[in-house]
């Protein structure tokens, strides 16, 4: 999966951005994951955020297969963030 985040041969452009900030977001999830609690999972949460406004502004660009990965890379997060929070919320109800 590595390779699948690798961008440091890329110039930084709006897609190069969004890739970059997707393999950040990947990074606060996994983190998140690794130690699911209530600050890991809100910096996972607000790199979501930072991470769908670059890919927002990488949607104007002509690589469209490029965006279409990023948005991709950032859906599966947020399923992977989303399946986090819900566990942990549960947890607290207990």
């Amino acid at each position: 999966m590595a390779s699948r985040y690798d961008s440091s041969l890329q110039s930084q452009n709006p897609i190069s951005q969004a890739q970059n900030s997707v393999e950040k977001l990947h990074y606060a999830v996994s983190q998140a994951m690794s130690h699911p609690n209530d600050r890991m999972i809100e910096q996972a949460q607000n790199r979501l955020v930072h991470t769908e406004q670059a890919v927002r502004q990488a949607g104007n660009s002509l690589n469209g297969q490029a965006v279409e990965m990023a948005e991709e890379m950032l859906a599966e997060e947020k399923s992977r963030l989303a399946s986090i929070a819900s566990r942990q919320q549960g947890e607290q109800t207990k």
